[in-house]
């Protein structure tokens, strides 16, 4: 009796934030290799502790080949490893059309941002974001196209629950309006982490997604997605898998889906110089498509 009661008291795990959620199946994405296609040269220039510039140089087969221009500007007010206040970005392709984001912290849970698409020399997309991140919960408010005169617009709502320090359950409800069309669709979702693994869930009218991820050891990861979407009347399973190789500066990614399609992207890093070579190769059986790509990235 006196050892229960000289024994400290169990401290409950913090709950935390839950993050936004788009990136509810972030963890499973990365795991997949990323479609290549053609030659690419990725040049990216760090010119001081603010701003960087990227020069990407594609050559397709494909599809249209070209340049594109990146530019980066970030702040002093660093939040986390990828979250920098506030941050400038502008992308523009040969063409001339634009892609630019604008990120900035209103207060210490208050975001915010702008996202505006051109095509060529017509706007495309203009888009608003704010999101408010508490210590545990996450709520997110985008206003898409928005058109006073035309009356169309589209309205995105999204919010995250930590229920407990692994249990998160949220919702999505959109929007959108337009002249002789208007509806709503609610999609719920649920993420559930263990130590070594993540499984997430979204259902709503339009269809579910399942993902789950698994992290072996330090070199093996594994991810499994399921889309399913009740419009269309398909659904599309995928499994892949990342090999990760510290000794050898290289990282492998493949995959495999139901649509008999395989593919695989092998990374390889040479230092000590800045370089990191990429080679992929993706085939449909079905389709009987093949393509492959090379990618080389300085900086």
């Amino acid at each position: 009796m006196g050892n229960a009661e000289g024994r400290a008291p169990r401290r409950a795990q913090p709950r935390g934030n839950p993050g936004s959620f788009d990136e509810l199946h972030r963890l499973c994405k990365e795991v997949f290799p990323p479609q290549m296609e053609g030659v690419k040269l990725i040049v990216t220039k760090t010119l001081s502790s603010h701003f960087q510039v990227t020069h990407t140089v594609h050559m397709s087969t494909l599809g249209p080949s070209g340049y594109r221009f990146n530019a980066t500007f970030v702040g002093d007010r660093q939040l986390g490893p990828t979250e920098v206040f506030p941050t400038l970005l502008g992308d523009m392709d040969s063409s001339g059309s634009l892609n630019a984001q604008a990120l900035h912290l209103l207060g210490d849970h208050l975001r915010a941002k702008a996202v505006f698409q051109t095509h060529q020399a017509k706007f495309v997309t203009w888009q608003f974001d704010g999101e408010y991140r508490g210590e545990d919960c996450t709520a997110t408010l985008t206003l898409g196209n928005p058109d006073l005169l035309g009356g169309s617009v589209i309205v995105v709502a999204h919010f995250l629950q930590s229920v407990t320090a692994r249990l998160v359950l949220g919702g999505e409800l959109v929007y959108h309006r337009r002249p002789g069309e208007e509806g709503a669709i609610l999609t719920l979702a649920g993420k559930y982490s263990a130590p070594n693994w993540v499984t997430t869930l979204n259902v709503g009218y339009g269809g579910a997604h399942a993902s789950y991820y698994h992290r072996a050891n330090e070199q093996v990861q594994v991810g499994v997605e399921l889309e399913a979407n009740t419009r269309l009347q398909e659904s599309t399973f995928t499994f892949g898998y990342q090999l990760t190789l510290p000794g050898a500066n290289a990282v492998f990614r493949g995959l495999l889906d139901s649509n008999w399609s395989v593919g695989g992207v092998l990374e390889k890093k040479l230092p000590p110089l800045p370089v990191t070579l990429a080679l992929g190769a993706f085939l449909n059986h079905c389709r009987s498509r093949f393509h492959c790509g090379f990618c080389v990235t300085v900086g």
